[in-house]
């Protein structure tokens, strides 16, 4: 975990976290974790790469990847951030990405969040600023141990900035807002052109050796890396190094970033957050609640770009319904089929079986055996008589022929067997 104001390089190495207890992690806690870890070490750093795979989701979002001969890394730049930008990036664009390190949970997928995007092609001012950097993180210029607290009830503040500057009156404006009892002492110079580096570092040394003030502020407003060059010289750095009072920079916008900001004893996003820095306030407990409701509100908004990058994943994945109603139609022909072909087959065999059935009912049919000659015999009753001793002399009886039938009366009767 890196130390308050430590202001993390690629070069550092990344602190290796002590497991709290031996539990069985899940794989949602395992990849939270990770994510954590990596917010944590790695703040807000420039990328440089080509762009593949663009796309622009419906939800507005860009998803990317940064590549160069050897590698390449997943990036999102969401709505809120891209909108900025008055430009649209195309495959193939060679861009510099300010972003931070993370870790898509749901998906598990290392990525970088891209908070502002700007075409390459200013290397050598980039390549010099780099070395600049090394070289003074190298003397320890930006370590930590080194940064001096600011007061928190500080009785003067001086400015070193320029008479004319318009961060000037946002300065002015903003310690008026917040305590005007705080008197204000102003060291001018120029802040950009020939010769600006050298006397704006000749201000800073001007008031340390004074000490009139208790909290210095060095500012300017926003601008090209051109304008702001100035606040990257050498000569800057160190006089800002060798000040004995506490330092805040509040050189350009918030995406900009100057040497003089790793050297400060603390950055601020703009001069007007400098001037709100070096002021306590006058509603203490509203601080308090006004952080918990930032917090609350990036939490809100990770969760809800979690939730964005899933819809548009599964927005990826949806089929057209007319594809799947035309994969149902198959599929009920399919059926269709199937069943047609199964009825038929069973109704074949059912038919089969009924002739079968019906060619044994013929064979067994009594009027088949009457129309070969033979004929069976019947009492007033409608019995059936079959043997002789069923009748005696006189009887009615009616004989039923293959064809026909008749009425006949017994004259004699013959018991034996076979007479």
């Amino acid at each position: 975990m890196t130390e308050p104001g430590h202001q993390y390089s690629l070069d550092d190495p990344i602190p290796t976290p002590t497991p709290v207890s031996r539990k069985v992690m899940t794989v949602s806690e395992l990849n939270r974790f990770a994510r954590n870890l990596l917010e944590q070490n790695f703040p807000l750093f420039w990328v440089s790469g080509e762009i593949s795979n663009l796309t622009r989701a419906a939800s507005g979002h860009w998803y990317f990847s940064l590549k160069d001969t050897g590698a390449q890394v997943r990036c999102v730049m969401f709505k809120g951030r891209n909108s900025y930008l008055d430009w649209i990036p195309k495959e193939g664009d060679k861009v510099e990405a300010r972003a931070t390190v993370t870790l898509y949970e749901a998906r598990g997928e290392f990525q970088l969040t891209v908070e502002f995007l700007q075409r390459a092609g200013l290397g050598a001012l980039f390549e010099a600023f780099e070395k600049l950097k090394a070289k003074l993180q190298a003397e320890g210029l930006f370590d930590a141990d080194f940064k001096k607290p600011l007061p928190l009830h500080p009785k003067k503040i001086g400015i070193v900035t320029s008479p004319d500057a318009a961060a000037l009156r946002d300065v002015l404006t903003t310690l008026r807002r917040r305590m005007p009892n705080i008197p204000v002492i102003i060291y001018p110079t120029p802040v950009q052109g020939k010769g600006a580096a050298r006397m704006i570092a000749d201000a800073i040394d001007q008031a340390s050796e004074r000490h009139e003030c208790d909290v210095l502020i060095i500012c300017r407003g926003g601008g090209s890396i051109e304008d702001l060059w100035s606040f990257n010289e050498e000569s800057v750095a160190r006089a800002i190094a060798a000040c004995d009072i506490p330092t805040i920079s509040g050189v350009g916008h918030e995406t900009d970033f100057t040497i003089c900001d790793f050297v400060a004893d603390i950055r601020a996003a703009t001069p007007t957050a400098a001037a709100e820095l070096v002021t306590p306030s006058r509603e203490i407990m509203l601080q308090g609640v006004t952080r918990l409701e930032i917090q609350l509100s990036r939490n809100m908004q990770f969760l809800l770009q979690q939730r964005q990058q899933m819809l548009d994943y599964l927005a990826r994945r949806l089929i057209s319904p007319l594809q799947l109603i035309a994969q149902q139609k198959t599929l009920l022909v399919q059926m269709a089929y199937r069943l047609d072909t199964t009825f038929n087959r069973k109704l074949q065999v059912k038919q089969h079986h009924v002739q079968r059935l019906a060619q044994n009912l013929q064979h067994l049919n009594p009027g088949a055996v009457l129309t070969r000659g033979y004929a069976f015999v019947q009492d007033s009753t409608g019995a059936i008589i079959a043997s002789s001793e069923q009748v005696r002399v006189g009887d009615d009886v009616k004989l039923t022929f293959g064809k026909g039938s008749a009425e006949a009366k017994i004259n004699k009767t013959n018991n034996e067997a076979g007479s």
